[in-house]
């Protein structure tokens, strides 16, 4: 991993509320907290409700947002933005590797029809280092 990708992933691989930019119908951005864990790839997944709000826009515009790495207000350190595309994986594989014992009280278990994972992958991201005047960018190969 290059350095700056070492540094994306030490903020990324923590589970961390993030901010999820969607599109709606009419173009209009629509924002809600999820919580976040990626894999070495910077794969970002969130568990969701598979007939929520954000799983219907994504379905009709793929292109997402998210803002996050801010755990703690008070000790303003580097965060992201992060562009990419996403897509629901509602596979066994999916659901059982991102289970966790957080998600038992909203789904049965990682069978329940009703539980899905949002998969995001990211084309570009900036790690933005309060008191810098440029982030550092991140782009995909």
């Amino acid at each position: 991993m290059s350095n700056l990708k070492d540094k994306i992933y030490s903020i990324l691989r923590k589970p961390q509320l993030a901010g999820l930019a969607t599109v709606t119908k009419d173009g209009k951005p629509w924002v809600r907290y999820v919580m976040t864990m990626t894999s070495e790839d910077l794969t970002i997944r969130c568990a969701t409700m598979v007939a929520a709000r954000k799983v219907g826009q994504i379905s009709q515009n793929p292109e997402v947002h998210l803002t996050c790495g801010i755990t703690n207000p008070m000790e303003m350190g580097p965060y992201l933005q992060v562009q990419g595309r996403a897509a629901l994986n509602t596979s066994e594989e999916a659901r059982h590797g991102f289970w966790s014992d957080m998600l038992a009280p909203i789904f049965s278990g990682p069978d329940d029809p009703e539980y899905g994972v949002i998969e995001i992958t990211p084309y570009y991201i900036e790690y933005v280092t309060p008191g810098s005047r440029e982030p550092d960018i991140w782009t995909a190969d």
